[in-house]
């Protein structure tokens, strides 16, 4: 939360009081009534008549702007076009959990009917999909790891032995240098590099450094950060905006290499100079001289300069600092040779590491937690492709692919009162047994069990639809008919993917998720590519057929356990049954999640929507019954900006702020009537004019209006429609 404060108010001294209305007038204000003048100077780094607040957490940070430019020092989190001060409240240390999460999913029907059970079941569902994720990730990353361990011992050991190749290497000054490829996936990367900073503490060396470009803008600022995390204490960059806590913090801790090196050696000596029990303990895992490993998590970020200092300066002591480098680059390894002379990059011994691609990364973990029986969650051929359209062409993020579908079992367990039974078979079935008369009600409300029971006969039909008992019985059955049928497609899916990725043009897909969601949408049998798949199927020499039905026996030896003597004979009653599994989809709703449109509401964000929704309607947002309105109609208790806002829809092109002050002074006075206090009506317009002013600097600030260069007193309009 921040408040912009009048930048002509704060420097004559009258501070954040003023500006709110607690004393005093805003002085002459322009003929627009707009106090922030655009062709004026920035603020100076101390305005005169202002004393300066302390600086600690309680009374939070306040922070000068620039016109036009954002904040003078320090980072970007909050960026102005509006000069004026901006008041931090601190950040709480520790969030809250919240005790009532299990009783949210009560709300959607006023309901508490199985809410905690279905809570339980959502969250255990999740826990487990979590740790076969981090599973996943794990395994994927090993050989990468296990290479970069090698990469590190090797020139580590050279270091430890003082060997000839070490001495040709340090007589060149030489860092070792691994240049780490990621991919364009960078929300990915912090997770890589956190599992990655854990394997190396544990095998190599518990001095690591993780450098950010946001945090490093000069090489001062880097060599803080970097023996900041070294020796495990915190220096605060907030300091960086005042020269006397920078003085502080270098009296503090002397950051330099030299300083790095004097540190480097006092404790690797305290290391040797320990006990020889605790000796063998640590050097079971670290060396007895273990490097110091700088990683550059967004190389492609750092300043040029930056990387070339640090550089330089690190190889003139390489020969007391066994130092090492890691490059995370997320485009090309040639960007090193792009951001780095030839006299820089020829200090660097690199060597070159490649992360497996996102795409695989995705294959697997669709392979993994959606083409499985292990989970009984399963996604909508709809849903599953929002999700994959916004890997393929927003992020190509596996983690947040991952978040989605967390999102969808929230959703499902939450919307779906019989997710209940979204459960393994064995908990499915005691479960049903429990299964209260409404419940049994929200059974025969589902379009896949009308379905059903309009294919019974009458005297069945009865009996569903009046006896629970009769229900419970035939959803025993369906459920196991469900896990079947889940089996069977699985297996199925796998050795037609076996027939279609090897055809030409690919008529049903590549990738085996393309062909899953085929399947999900619609009969994939009667469409024309599975036709021609076929016919192009029929085409294949006898070798490469014999080898598709090979692949397909093995999946079918390892998904049943059966004999080797039964497979043809099951490959025939498999074919079959993939031909029927619409009739096995009965119950559906339990398991499948196939709201899709809601799932594009949370993850497509449409912000010019939601923004035009807030403003001109704070109703459905703030649920006060004071702020309906009727039609276009203003209403006085609506927030400022809204006020604002509706304003600056009646409006053109141009705006001239003294017409846009009296229509906000008149909506704002509308409920006091003509006969209110006279006394107080000098007072009353400097409070209105100051929550105007608050109000405009907050709509562009938002982007809907600019200062105009045509007149001063105008501004102009930036957006139209109502949406």
């Amino acid at each position: 939360m921040h408040l912009p404060v009048c930048a002509e108010e704060v420097r004559r001294g009258r501070g954040l009081s003023h500006c709110a209305g607690e004393g005093g007038k805003t002085g002459e204000a322009s003929a627009s009534g707009w106090s922030v003048s655009p062709t004026s100077r920035g603020p100076e780094r101390r305005s005169r008549g202002v004393r300066e607040p302390a600086r600690s957490a309680a009374a939070g940070r306040f922070v000068r702007y620039r016109w036009g430019l954002g904040r003078e020092r320090g980072d970007m989190s909050t960026c102005s076009v509006s000069k004026g001060c901006f008041v931090f409240k601190p950040s709480p240390k520790k969030r809250r959990v919240s005790q009532k999460t299990a009783y949210d999913f009560r709300e959607k029907n006023n309901d508490s009917e199985d809410s905690e059970l279905r809570f339980v079941t959502c969250q255990s569902l999740w826990n487990q999909i979590k740790s076969e994720t981090e599973q996943i990730q794990e395994d994927l990353n090993k050989q990468l790891f296990d290479n970069l361990v090698s990469f590190l011992r090797q020139s580590h050991s050279e270091f430890q032995e003082k060997t000839t190749e070490w001495t040709c290497r340090m007589k060149s000054r030489e860092i070792p240098t691994a240049a780490l490829v990621l991919g364009v996936n960078v929300t990915d990367h912090d997770l890589t590099f956190r599992s990655l900073s854990e394997v190396l503490q544990n095998n190599i060396t518990p001095y690591i450094a993780l450098l950010e470009a946001k945090d490093c803008p000069g090489i001062k600022n880097l060599m803080q950060k970097l023996m900041g995390q070294l020796m495990n204490c915190y220096i605060d960059t907030d300091s960086l905006e005042d020269e006397d806590y920078v003085q502080v913090s270098q009296n503090r801790i002397s950051c330099s290499m030299t300083s790095l090196i004097n540190w480097y050696e006092s404790v690797t000596k305290k290391t040797d100079s320990e006990t020889p029990s605790k000796k063998r303990t640590s050097s079971s895992r670290h060396w007895q001289s273990p490097p110091v490993v700088v990683i550059f998590k967004d190389m492609e970020s750092f300043t040029t300069k930056v990387l070339q200092d640090f550089i330089v300066i690190s190889s003139q002591h390489i020969r007391e600092l066994p130092l090492v480098l890691i490059f995370g680059i997320a485009t090309s390894p040639m960007i090193i040779h792009n951001l780095l002379p030839h006299s820089v990059s020829s200090l660097l011994c690199i060597e070159l590491f490649q992360s497996l691609s996102c795409k695989e990364h995705l294959s697997t973990v669709i392979d993994k937690l959606l083409l499985t029986t292990q989970f009984p969650f399963k996604l909508g051929g709809k849903v599953l492709q929002v999700l994959i359209n916004i890997f393929l062409y927003h992020d190509f993020s596996v983690q947040n692919f991952i978040k989605g579908f967390q999102l969808c079992i929230i959703e499902h367990f939450y919307s779906q009162p019989l997710s209940v039974l979204c459960c393994q078979l064995v908990d499915a079935k005691k479960r049903v047994n429990y299964l209260s008369h409404d419940q049994c009600e929200n059974i025969r409300r589902l379009p896949s069990f009308r379905r059903y029971v309009e294919g019974q006969v009458s005297e069945k039909q009865i009996a569903l639809l009046t006896a629970d008992s009769c229900l419970k019985e035939v959803t025993l059955k369906l459920l196991e008919d469900l896990h079947v049928y889940h089996e069977n497609y699985v297996s199925v899916l796998r050795c037609l993917h076996v027939f279609t990725s090897s055809l030409p043009k690919y008529p049903l897909g590549k990738q085996i998720r393309e062909l899953h969601c085929a399947c999900l949408e619609n009969q994939v049998w009667e469409t024309e590519e599975y036709e021609s798949s076929l016919q192009l199927a029929r085409m294949l020499n006898k070798s490469d057929l014999v080898t598709m039905l090979q692949q397909c026996v093995e999946i079918f030896v390892s998904s049943s356990g059966k004999e080797f003597d039964k497979t043809v004979e099951k490959l025939k009653d498999f074919l079959t049954q993939f031909q029927k599994l619409e009739d096995h989809k009965t119950l559906h709703e339990i398991v499948y999640f196939n709201t899709a449109s809601v799932l594009r509401e949370h993850l497509n964000a449409a912000p010019r929507i939601a923004l035009h929704t807030a403003l001109n309607n704070p109703y459905c947002y703030l649920k006060n019954q004071a702020l309906k309105s009727d039609g276009g109609s203003i209403s006085n208790k609506a927030p400022d900006i809204c006020i604002v806002y509706k304003l600056h829809l009646e409006c053109g092109r141009l705006i001239n702020l003294v017409d846009w002050l009296e229509a906000f002074s008149t909506v704002v006075t509308a409920a006091e009537g003509p006969n209110a206090d006279a006394a107080s009506s000098d007072q009353v317009d400097d409070i209105i004019q100051a929550r105007f002013i608050r109000a405009v600097s907050e709509l562009e600030l938002l982007g809907f209006i600019k200062p105009s260069k045509q007149k001063t007193d105008h501004v102009a309009r930036l957006t139209w429609g109502g949406c």
